[in-house]
């Protein structure tokens, strides 16, 4: 399928990725993960909390012998070269804890992959087999004090020495995950102050120096650091990618980034959910078990439900981007340039899967504090330190509020472009409306892309060339977009697996994802239009948000029944 064809198109349910097709090897990796979780991070957490380095990268280096610090690398550089689904269920099995999740995803994530998939083959036979086995240790320095969002503002200056053999850098960079631990950094920077450009820096080279540890809200025991480079001798061969072109590593290097954090995500939640689960079936009061009174149920349920629906967006992306990938070896010459592609082609999923896994885990988290009550704002409880270490993640890769201009931004840019029928479509729905009522279409999932296909018509119709410049009106139609795609994920999911907590599960985040939809939708149409073209709008609206009411309150009863019986989340 095409990126942001899912506006476009009714995949059927064998048709999109889902954990039940997980193979054999994604079952063992899974394990194999699970069990160094257990045996080799839990027992350590209390030190990490405590910034206890030594401890850190001990872990960190335990992990690389099991190919966890490796899973998608080639083996010829060291690595397991397994597929994007082995790496993104590492990562959310590591999810648990925040600060060694920040540590590892660094290693994994932003750290290696510029590397792998922008570098020369001598600076992949210098660097990653050191990276894979850990030990090196990786950092990615992209973020200024002037310059976070606006990557390009950055003033870290790189100028060619007379002789033409290195760069010399200078500057700052700031809120390095890994920063005071790092062997190797890639840095980016603007040679002679104009050309955007990254490079490949070792902290042992003088004039490098990583500043004190930040006081963080959360991620308490992952080094975060500004890292300071004076008169840095950089050598030539240690430019990454091409000169002037470092937007295009940092950006790219952002789609999986973005993917991930919404599997890491689900990790995090799965965990406080269990938690709470747990805690819940513990805790008496008023002579019985508060698993028994059923506002806590609605909160078990729908925390699972959220987590549900994530779970079954982000992999149906994983899927995606795998499928342009099918066939694909290391050794083909143009391997780096396909996972660039596959994942630049679903860049608006990527987006969707971000805010909406970090939104989920705030929801998750802040219901499991509150179901646990004074415990729960006490540190002796992990919950306490989930709810702290979550809020980072609607930051990370990009803001929300940039994921959600970059979404619906880039979904017009390929309509204007001609490479995604967004038009035709448009237009299709407008002689749909003009013909009449007709009989009305009940599948809410159709009907939720009918009505981002409203907006987007209605938006443009508005504000024509400078609709970019509307931006409440572009993140009221991404939210709009991004509910329709995780409601199909997870009715297609549903239907899939045939299994009665994910249909209910479906169902219920079905009934509750019209009602934000509709929610937007009226904030986006008041805006672009009054009079009588408003109310004919609204009543076009009220004709695809018409649907049965749903009986949503047994439904999470009997959800939070199968978790209490299971102990933790379950589909």
């Amino acid at each position: 399928m095409q990126g942001g064809a899912f506006l476009l198109e009714s995949p059927k349910p064998e048709e999109i990725f889902t954990l039940e097709d997980f193979t054999e090897e994604h079952r063992a990796i899974a394990k194999t993960t699970e069990e160094f979780w257990a045996q080799e991070v839990a027992p350590h957490l209390e030190e990490i909390q405590h910034q206890n380095f030594d401890v850190l990268k001990q872990v960190l280096r335990k992990s690389s012998e099991l190919g966890l610090t490796a899973v998608f690398l080639p083996e010829k550089y060291g690595g397991m070269e397994m597929d994007l689904t082995s790496m993104v269920i590492v990562g959310q099995v590591l999810a648990r804890d925040g600060s060694y999740a920040a540590c590892h995803g660094a290693q994994t994530g932003i750290g290696s992959l510029p590397l792998l998939l922008f570098g020369t083959e001598q600076q992949k036979q210098k660097y990653l087999p050191r990276l894979a086995s850990a030990e090196m240790i990786a950092a990615y320095a992209l973020t200024e004090p002037h310059a976070g969002s606006d990557a390009l503002a950055a003033r870290t200056r790189a100028d060619l020495s007379p002789d033409g053999s290195h760069y010399v850098l200078n500057g700052q960079k700031m809120w390095i995950t890994n920063g005071a631990i790092a062997d190797l950094y890639t840095v980016f920077a603007k040679v002679d102050g104009e050309k955007f450009t990254a490079f490949l820096v070792e902290r042992a080279w003088p004039g490098v120096s990583p500043g004190r540890e930040e006081k963080k809200m959360g991620l308490k025991g992952s080094s975060t650091t500004a890292v300071y480079f004076d008169n840095v001798k950089v050598p030539v061969e240690n430019v990454l990618g091409e000169i002037g072109r470092g937007h295009i590593i940092a950006f790219n290097i952002l789609n999986l980034g973005r993917l991930k954090l919404g599997l890491f995500a689900h990790g995090g939640a799965a965990e406080a959910l269990a938690d709470s689960v747990r805690y819940a079936g513990e805790r008496k009061a008023f002579g019985k078990s508060i698993a028994e009174f059923g506002m806590i149920q609605a909160k078990l349920a729908e925390m699972a439900v959220r987590i549900y629906a994530n779970e079954s967006a982000a992999y149906r992306v994983v899927g995606e981007i795998e499928a342009r990938l099918q066939g694909m070896s290391w050794n083909d010459g143009d391997a780096s340039t396909r996972v660039l592609k596959a994942a630049e082609e679903f860049a608006v999923e990527c987006s969707f899967v971000k805010i909406f896994g970090s939104e989920m885990l705030d929801y998750v988290v802040d219901e499991a504090v509150q179901i646990h009550g004074g415990y729960g704002y006490h540190q002796d409880y992990a919950v306490e330190r989930a709810y702290r270490d979550s809020r980072i993640n609607r930051i990370f890769e990009g803001t929300n509020e940039i994921n959600r201009l970059l979404a619906t931004g880039m979904l017009l840019k390929r309509a204007q472009r001609g490479t995604l029928a967004l038009v035709a479509a448009v237009k299709r729905l407008q002689s749909e409306i003009l013909s009449g009522p007709g009989s009305g279409e009940t599948d809410v999932v159709a009907n939720a892309k009918k009505i981002g296909l409203l907006l987007l018509g209605a938006a443009y119709q508005r504000f024509g060339d400078k609709i970019e410049e509307q931006q409440e009106v572009i993140a009221g139609i991404t939210d709009v977009l991004m509910n329709g795609y995780a409601m199909e994920s997870a009715m297609l999911r549903a239907r899939k697996s045939k299994r009665e907590n994910a249909a209910d599960m479906a169902v219920v985040f079905s009934s509750d994802a019209m009602d934000a939809i509709e929610t937007s939708a009226r904030t986006v149409l008041a805006v672009c239009a009054e009079g009588d073209e408003l109310r004919t709008s609204l009543a076009v609206l009220r004709r695809f948000t018409k649907r049965e009411v749903m009986d949503t309150i047994t439904l999470r009863r009997r959800i939070a029944g199968r978790l209490l019986e299971s102990g933790r989340y379950t589909i």
